[in-house]
């Protein structure tokens, strides 16, 4: 189709202003009447500038053609979770009684009113990088993955650190927990209670996987020792048959999913918000994680939520319940793993040796000798080595009971009902948290 070219209309503009009329003007350009009437009555009333041709959508905006009261709304969503995609918003708006019956726009729409409004990140482009081939998990709770997430300044609660769980299949979010590690600043990093506490929570709603998936961090991993030994939280999921795989140095790839999840977790419920107290974020998260599994769409489930794609992930595969877990647990998986296992220390200036963070003493002739340490599960005993003058000797394993690995649990169990005195400190904290799942009075 053939248009005018700017030129052209300042042409008109200047003819017509010469007292010629549309049909003279049209007859020397070479221009059919209308066209002509057109830009001579627009640049008469509205000057030269209203010359320029603005074809596309209107100056208004994206969001121009819909009700003011969706706008309203989609601009406080955004000024309340400045981390809201436009994805997030659809599903948002689609579930929400207030706009039923409103025309809502669609994902392609709210990214173009996003990107007007400046609220876009700039993405570089990228390259994968070549991974080894890993065995894939072929059902639910076959294989969850475990990583924290922090230290993160939370208004109103303080510094927080996010422990959080993924099952490998289904990309169903398990928990989000909010560890609280300090009021101004980070004073410590989530300990094995913590952890216990997040996976008895998580246990309890989607019952035990048979494997846990995890990095190299301290809680899970002897890092400061050549000759690594299982920390406490090794061997209690070892009791309760769940493999702990422990993923490569430096390799955040390999546990991709919950990496990405950290992001989904701040920016869906962290990001601009402002708690009033613990208590309120820890809702807060156990409410969006509904949300997140149940209509917001997952790229890894083909843009379906993930307990829409895999609806059986909701029933647990290994029922589990806290107050049956002394019963569950076997102490005959840790012997048998640690009747694999071979370790080799420096025995101190006494002949004291360290395992697991337990001291085993041998005798002051052993003082600064390498030992070699196994494990004989015929009399539960652990066999030191010095190879040195070739002398062995033999000590009972120490904290291996469900009594010295369970924690909190265990002790509680046990335990009376009791008031907690106020005010209430983290340690405390979690005992309400282990009470609540024991259906205990405190």
């Amino acid at each position: 189709m053939r248009m005018t070219s700017l030129q052209d209309r300042v042409t008109i503009l200047e003819m017509a202003e010469t007292d010629l009329s549309d049909r003279e003007i049209a007859e020397r350009i070479g221009w059919c009447l209308a066209t002509v009437r057109k830009w001579r009555r627009r640049g008469q009333r509205q000057g030269c500038t209203s010359l320029v041709s603005r074809m596309g959508r209107p100056p208004q905006g994206a969001l121009s053609s819909f009700a003011g009261s969706v706008r309203d709304t989609l601009r406080t969503w955004r000024q309340q979770h400045p981390r809201w995609g436009p994805q997030t918003l659809v599903v948002q708006a689609r579930s929400t009684a207030d706009l039923g019956g409103q025309r809502l726009p669609k994902r392609a729409t709210l990214a173009r009113w996003l990107k007007q409004q400046g609220l876009t990140r700039r993405y570089q482009r990228h390259r994968e990088l070549l991974v080894p081939a890993t065995g894939t998990v072929q059902a639910v709770h076959e294989a969850w993955e475990l990583d924290a997430y922090g230290a993160i300044p939370v208004p109103g609660v303080g510094m927080i650190s996010l422990l959080n769980l993924n099952d490998c299949f289904s990309r169903v979010k398990l928990l989000s927990f909010p560890c609280w590690v300090g009021a101004q600043r980070v004073s410590r990093h989530p300990d094995t209670a913590d952890y216990l506490l997040a996976l008895r929570l998580a246990f309890v709603d989607w019952g035990l996987p048979s494997q846990l998936r995890v990095d190299r961090d301290s809680v899970y991993f002897d890092n400061t020792s050549k000759s690594p030994f299982p920390t406490r939280l090794h061997l209690f999921l070892l009791g309760l048959d769940v493999a702990l795989v422990i993923g490569p140095a430096h390799q955040p790839r390999k546990r991709a999913i919950t990496e990405r999840s950290h992001q989904t977790w701040d920016w869906q419920v962290l990001a601009g918000q402002q708690f009033s107290d613990w208590d309120a974020l820890w809702q807060a998260l156990i409410t969006r994680r509904d949300f997140l599994n149940r209509h917001l769409p997952c790229h890894g489930c083909d843009d379906v939520p993930p307990l829409v794609a895999h609806p059986q992930a909701a029933c647990p595969q290994r029922p589990y319940a806290p107050d049956q877990e002394a019963t569950m647990f076997d102490v005959e998986r840790i012997y048998d793993y640690l009747s694999h296992g071979q370790w080799f220390r420096k025995a101190s200036n006494v002949g004291v040796v360290t395992l697991g963070d337990l001291h085993y003493g041998l005798g002051q002739t052993w003082a600064k000798h390498e030992v070699q340490i196994t494990f004989d599960r015929t009399d539960s005993c652990f066999v030191f080595l010095d190879r040195r003058n070739e002398q062995t000797k033999r000590r009972p394993i120490k904290g291996i009971t469900y009594a010295d690995l369970a924690g909190d649990l265990g002790r509680l169990s046990e335990l009376h009902p009791y008031q907690l005195a106020l005010p209430l400190s983290w340690q405390e904290q979690r005992v309400i948290r282990l009470s609540e799942t024991l259906g205990v009075t405190t």
